[in-house]
């Protein structure tokens, strides 16, 4: 069902609206789905790791690089769901997601998620496993 709808959404908007499409659908699952108070990275990536984690959509890592923290988001089922050429702009799902929790923690408008390109992959147990990678910086 889900490659239908992406078929259709492929055939009637480009890359960057269904990405802009994708990143409000997330936004809104972020607000349905709030994090709760947390003080620390530790915190915040334990909360949304609970969230992934109650619907089998993989799990995250946050990791502060000074300049920027890293979000990397593994195993989440989105080609799958929406094929290849789908996960190009459903990964905006993600994007989202991330921005409107970090916004709700106090990051504001200050600072913004963005996606790094092209999804890289990693050797988990001898197979290629792509994750997500997103930047919160100004």
């Amino acid at each position: 069902m889900l490659r239908a709808l992406a078929d259709e959404f492929d055939t009637q908007l480009g890359v960057p609206e269904l990405r802009a499409l994708m990143s409000r659908i997330g936004a809104r699952f972020a607000r349905a789905k709030p994090l709760g108070p947390c003080a620390t990275l530790d915190d915040v990536e334990l909360a949304l790791n609970r969230v992934w984690a109650a619907l089998d959509w993989g799990w995250a890592e946050i990791a502060d690089l000074s300049e920027h923290l890293s979000v990397r988001h593994f195993c989440a089922p989105l080609e799958g769901a929406f094929g290849a050429n789908g996960a190009v702009w459903a990964s905006a799902f993600l994007e989202g997601v991330y921005q409107r929790w970090f916004a709700d923690l106090g990051a504001g408008d200050q600072l913004a998620l963005r996606q790094v390109e092209p999804p890289p992959a990693i050797d988990v147990g001898g197979v290629a496993k792509t994750y997500y990678e997103f930047q919160l910086a100004r």
